[in-house]
């Protein structure tokens, strides 16, 4: 729904940074069975080490109530809750409790478009106006084009709270006749414009082929089949296992939000589910247990434009390659008062969700960059490296070259043969006048000859220093050189 534009744009830029940050080092572990975590097999991730770090994030940023999922290899290492569910209860936020998941809901609907070709009832180049035929250029828009937001129907909810059109009752069809019966904002397939009015579209073609309202086809074809049983349609706000949403005004404390009337998010953003069942979702997905190989690839095919771009956005879900190489299928969604992101590795049949009750961004970026920064390494083939993690590792040979002395048990043979006495004097003249550096980021974590790689970053006001450094399977460093920004 909202935000998802530029959230979704913003997210994937901030899951781009994730993937070269440095996560605490990793043991084979098995996560904790203590109330609120999921028992899994054996993963790389550190969950103890994991769940306590998120906990601290949502403390130090004054986190509502936030929910996670981390599945890695199809299994769910770590689900749990963090917060509370409801300011005025103090009821705390659990595994089970249900989040509105706002644009995540269009995986749903595209999903259910698809079932429907697979049965053979309607094709994905079917025109709109098969269904209705007096909206605008509904003879030239497909179903595909929907799906993609390729359309060029204004988007009903571009902004990113809720204005009085919202607070009135006003049913699908009379949304979709205000929005796509008028202008078109770019002639159909010649741009990417993110647009909840033609998910509306959608929801009402299921319910037209099927007989069903959406809420009920959505049910019985995709939910029950799942096991999804804290996923919901519509739900009332308030109702019990359901969080509270929260908005803020101008950094000032949080306040219950306003909910948009039902029938705006519909099929664009009204479902409510749990990290857990979102990761049931994730896997069938990508094992194929939702949409047969022709209609999956339908799915996840980016969109190409009439100038030949591609719009690395598929069928109600964003494509993506990382840095590393690596295939994500994500979608971040917005309703009033709640957050959510959904992360995809098919490869590995790896996710990571997490859902939050209040619209703060910035904890939200905080939390799934953690995330999926511990998931991507633990996927990329990163040898397990014996000492502190790289980025401790490196804060410490900064300053012991700054010092001018190091400890060579440290040091690889080779290593401690090139950094002669001259070296390591000339080194600590120079680096020792920048001082303490104010801040030190680490970037991804790499393999190379069976060795970690890591780049870190040290900033020194206006100016940076960034390391490369290769360490063995000992924990030895095997290479620390350093480079001006």
């Amino acid at each position: 729904m909202k935000k998802n534009l530029l959230a979704g744009l913003v997210s994937w830029i901030l899951i781009a940074s994730a993937l070269h940050a440095q996560v605490a080092a990793k043991k084979t572990a098995t996560a904790p069975r203590s109330a609120g975590t999921t028992a899994a097999a054996t993963s790389a991730i550190d969950v103890v080490a994991l769940d306590k770090e998120l906990a601290g994030l949502v403390a130090e940023r004054g986190v509502v109530g936030a929910s996670v999922a981390v599945m890695d290899h199809g299994q769910v290492v770590l689900a749990k809750g963090y917060g509370k569910a409801s300011l005025a209860s103090g009821e705390p936020v659990t595994p089970e409790t249900m989040f509105n998941i706002g644009s995540v809901t269009k995986q749903f609907t595209t999903a259910s478009i698809l079932l429907l070709a697979q049965d053979g009832k309607l094709s994905v180049d079917d025109k709109v106006a098969k269904y209705y035929p007096s909206l605008t250029d509904a003879g030239n828009i497909t179903l595909l084009d929907l799906m993609g937001h390729l359309s060029g129907y204004p988007d009903y909810y571009p902004l990113d709270f809720v204005d009085e059109r919202l607070l009135k009752t006003a049913s699908a069809d009379e949304i979709i006749q205000r929005y796509a019966s008028g202008k078109l904002d770019f002639p159909p397939r010649s741009r990417y414009s993110y647009s909840n009015t033609g998910f509306i579209i959608l929801g009402r073609v299921v319910e037209k082929v099927s007989g069903q309202p959406f809420g009920e086809f959505v049910t019985r074809r995709i939910l029950k089949p799942l096991g999804m049983t804290h996923t919901a349609f519509l739900p009332t706000p308030g109702t019990a296992g359901f969080a509270t949403g929260y908005i803020s005004f101008g950094l000032a404390s949080v306040e219950p939000a306003m909910h948009e009337v039902k029938d705006w998010l519909y099929a664009a953003g009204g479902l409510a589910s749990t990290p857990s069942d979102l990761a049931r979702w994730d896997l069938a997905l990508v094992e194929g247990r939702v949409l047969g190989p022709k209609h999956y690839k339908i799915m996840t095919t980016p969109r190409t434009l009439t100038d030949g771009r591609t719009t690395r956005y598929g069928c109600g879900i964003a494509v993506r390659t990382t840095p590393e190489g690596e295939l994500v299928l994500t979608h971040s969604g917005a309703v009033s008062g709640f957050l959510a992101e959904n992360y995809i590795i098919p490869r590995t049949k790896s996710a990571v969700v997490v859902l939050l009750n209040s619209e703060e961004s910035g904890a939200m970026n905080a939390l799934h960059a953690k995330l999926v920064s511990a998931l991507v390494t633990e996927n990329a083939g990163v040898p397990k490296v014996a000492g502190p993690p790289a980025l401790d590792a490196a804060k410490a040979m900064f300053r012991s070259l700054q010092a001018g002395q190091v400890d060579r048990s440290l040091l690889g043979d080779e290593f401690s043969q090139y950094l002669t006495a001259e070296r390591l004097a000339r080194a600590a003249t120079a680096l020792k006048p920048l001082g303490e550096p104010s801040d030190v980021k680490a970037g991804s974590l790499a393999e190379r000859g069976g060795m970690e790689v890591s780049r870190i970053v040290f900033s020194f006001g206006g100016s940076s220093v960034a390391a490369s450094m290769f360490r063995s399977t000992d924990g030895r460093i095997q290479q620390f050189l350093l480079t001006r920004q």
